[in-house]
């Protein structure tokens, strides 16, 4: 008689990473997951009908609405994932995603500031351009009319608040915890950018259907719209597993969002180009330095919830 198989065979973040075989077709059900995840998103987006361009509060609020809806959902996906796959993980579901208190100061501090040295060359330049003095923008920050009037701006709370939430939520804090089993911390990393990726092609649909642009000019921006945001994704794929924490992710999101892609032509024909040069130089060398002494695991409680869940030992999951 057959021995039957050791329930605890498939269980992850309880000391028997080493021993872990993952289940047949785990990584069929973990890609299918993630891509279904993703049309979900997407696709929430097109549920309203309208002709109105998706800059419109009207058009903008709806899809708050219905993308709210998908991302409080998507944490269905993850458990069904784990009762259909029949893995058993150590850390709780929330803590998987994320969300749990230990090291949240440091998850809230760190890597905002390592994307902000990474950022030091615009940042530069938005200094030595802007009209205010340093207590013009203390004030500026601390005046709640200034906020009052933002989160009455509908595009603002879209790209500072609901985009990098609900997308950092979706795209990282619940297929990451699906990705990692199957492929590892290193492949996941790399694999799940892509989905984030392909999700911004819907707006060559808009662009298409505006007119905003010829046709190869379209698909030019939207390969570079692919290229950029699947970097991005990769980054805060970085942060997620490295910190365990969904806030990194949400901060660094809102604030490339605020910033925007570098423009290097326009510092190279800035009157003071050669202070803005040597600070883009210069945060690219610091970011690199402190790529990993800011996030490491240490700090944010190690090892981090998501990487209990790989069954071989990563470097990326280790101080």
């Amino acid at each position: 008689m057959a021995d039957e198989e050791d329930p605890s065979a498939r269980l992850l973040g309880a000391g028997t990473r080493s021993s872990f075989v993952p289940p047949d077709g785990l990584c069929w059900v973990s890609v299918l997951s993630c891509l279904l995840l993703a049309c979900s998103y997407v696709g929430s987006l097109y549920v309203w009908k309208s002709d109105l361009p998706r800059d419109h509060p009207t058009v903008i609020k709806r899809r708050f609405t219905s993308v709210l809806v998908v991302s409080g959902l998507s944490p269905l996906f993850v458990l069904a994932w784990r009762e259909f796959t029949g893995i058993r993980t150590g850390p709780s579901l929330l803590a998987l995603m994320g969300m749990r208190f230990e090291g949240l100061v440091p998850a809230i501090v760190l890597p905002l500031l390592l994307t902000m040295v990474l950022f030091l060359g615009p940042l530069t330049q938005l200094l030595l351009d802007c009209p205010w003095t340093f207590v013009d923008g203390m004030r500026l920050v601390f005046d709640p009319w200034f906020w009052t009037l933002c989160l009455g701006d509908m595009r603002w709370l879209r790209n500072q608040v609901v985009a990098p939430l609900t997308e950092e939520l979706v795209f990282r804090a619940c297929m990451l915890p699906m990705l990692v089993p199957c492929a590892g911390p290193s492949t996941a990393i790399f694999t799940c950018p892509l989905f984030f990726g392909v999700a911004h092609f819907h707006h060559v649909i808009e662009q298409l259907r505006f007119r905003q642009g010829t046709l190869s000019g379209i698909f030019l921006s939207a390969a570079f719209q692919f290229s950029y945001t699947a970097v991005f994704g990769v980054y805060t794929a970085f942060i997620f597993i490295r910190t365990g924490h969904l806030t990194g992710p949400v901060l660094c999101h809102s604030f490339c969002n605020y910033v925007g892609f570098p423009i290097i032509t326009a510092a190279l024909e800035h009157p003071r180009r050669m202070i803005i040069l040597l600070s883009y130089l210069l945060g690219v060398f610091l970011f690199l330095l402190f790529l990993f002494p800011f996030t490491d695991p240490a700090h944010y409680g190690s090892p981090t919830p998501v990487c209990t869940l790989t069954f071989s030992p990563s470097s990326l999951c280790l101080s």
